[in-house]
């Protein structure tokens, strides 16, 4: 029997290399690449069989296709029943996909996943559970079910951590779609190291892709995030699936954000909000009344923002606070916004306004957790930070929303009739905007006031007076 190749690959980008480098040549970092052993050609044997056992009763054998052929309409996608989650994939789940849903251990990823194939009654589901029992997957399945599981219910569980056994229960009960909970677990024979390690789930990950290509059946994996924030295991395990979606939150709030890292199918810029209950997660349809606190009158350092995130508008609470610097080196620090901005529009805000900022620490949070990268909330971060700097709060029912430039001046946006309406809708009175959008728009139709600016003092006057 051939021995198995010896590689080394670089755990932040995935660089394989033929011997141990000490710096990646493409990242940069330093001692991260890690030896694995690649699978000899032999190896995979169950994969393939299990492949081509379940193609000869569903798919045909691929062909070369002339480009002119080739059906250029949206590709077939399954209905998850699940409003959030369908946006966040592009629309549901593409056949034959391979899909790495990511987060901290007890966030709630096995809840999402069991929750959504209980709805779907008209596909066979296989979940197969390395991490848990039957039992206690069954307990799950009665809690978020409300304890109402039929007999007609047509979704098997398996627990089992060997890639080969998996594959030969998937050719006996030909499933529509396959849950694997959670790929850190999952080994090969045909690797020497332990389950999690880089060469397991790089070839389990890897065996996978083919199945599911190969069959037409997609695959939902499951993984484990590591402290610094990124999917545990190689980083070629993202560049491997179709696409890559992490579920983020606090486990001592209730609030969950489904966001899209990576897909191959659909948009990254679209995020769905779940809310933690006993019975399962509930789908927030209405994120800007999560997102805006009720009690904030009368507090400095609050101002509200009209945001898109995807073909979401919503509006966002921004939260700043200014202090004398306990220290001698000032502190910026910025939660759910990018701190390279913040440091550029705290320089906007001192050259070009005349605040001077250079001996006060500053700190800014997005509230409900977010983490926004819409350029409109410029307009927010600046006044939130001059509110809490004169101690002095915002008027009730102002919003606003425009881009900041270096020379003080506020940009053009996209898509403000979307930010206008979904600001009136939530009752807001009057909104800051840039001047150049109101060109073509009709404000008389809104029953918002329109507040147009040129340059961040002028949005000021509109908001201090």
């Amino acid at each position: 029997m051939p021995k198995d190749k010896v590689m080394y690959v670089c755990e932040n980008c995935g660089q394989e290399s033929s011997r141990w480098i000490g710096k990646c040549p493409s990242c940069g970092q330093w001692n991260t690449f890690k030896e694995i052993r690649v699978a000899n050609s032999t190896g995979q044997q169950a994969a393939k069989s299990a492949a081509q056992h379940v193609r000869s009763k569903k798919t045909t054998d691929n062909a070369p296709i002339p480009l002119h052929k080739i059906n250029s309409k949206d590709v077939p996608r399954i209905d998850l029943h699940d409003g959030e989650l369908n946006r966040v994939l592009g629309g549901g789940l593409v056949k034959g996909s391979l899909v790495l849903l990511g987060g901290e251990p007890g966030i709630g990823k096995s809840t999402l996943t069991l929750q959504t194939v209980l709805h779907l009654k008209d596909m066979r589901v296989l979940y197969v559970s390395g991490e848990e029992s039957a039992h206690q997957l069954k307990m799950r399945a009665e809690r978020l079910a409300g304890g109402r599981i039929g007999e007609e219910d047509d979704l098997l569980i398996l627990c089992e951590t060997s890639l080969e056994s998996i594959f030969s229960h998937v050719e006996e009960s030909t499933p529509d779609l396959i849950i694997v909970d959670s790929i850190q677990t999952i080994a090969t024979e045909e690797v020497e190291s332990s389950p999690g390690s880089i060469s397991q789930v790089r070839e389990c990950a890897a065996a996978l892709l083919r199945f599911a290509k190969s069959t037409n059946i997609p695959i939902i994996l499951i993984g484990h995030i590591n402290k610094e924030g990124s999917i545990a295991g190689p980083k070629v395990l993202e560049h491997i699936v179709d696409t890559v979606i992490q579920f983020e939150g606090d486990q001592h709030h209730l609030y969950r954000i489904l966001r899209s890292i990576k897909n191959r199918f659909g948009s990254t810029a679209e995020l769905g909000i779940y809310e933690m209950r006993q019975d399962g997660l509930r789908q927030v349809s209405n994120p800007s009344e999560l997102l805006l606190s009720q009690d904030h009158e009368g507090l400095s350092g609050i101002a509200i923002s009209s945001a898109i995130e995807g073909i979401r508008p919503f509006l966002v609470e921004t939260q700043a606070l200014v202090s004398t610097a306990a220290y001698g080196t000032p502190q910026r620090s910025a939660t759910g916004f990018d701190s390279r901005r913040l440091n550029m529009l705290l320089a906007v805000l001192e050259k070009r306004v005349g605040f001077k900022l250079i001996q006060k620490d500053v700190f800014v949070n997005i509230a409900g957790g977010l983490r926004i990268t819409d350029l409109a909330m410029d307009l927010s971060v600046l006044a939130a930070v001059l509110s809490s700097n004169v101690d002095t709060p915002l008027p009730t029912g102002w919003c606003m929303a425009g881009e900041v430039g270096l020379s003080g001046e506020v940009r053009p946006i996209s898509r403000i009739e979307q930010r206008i309406a979904e600001a009136e809708r939530l009752g807001f009175t009057d909104m800051v905007l840039p001047k150049h959008n109101l060109q073509g728009i009709d404000s008389k139709k809104y029953n918002i006031r329109l507040h147009p600016v040129k340059k961040v003092e002028e949005a000021f006057r509109a908001l201090f007076g």
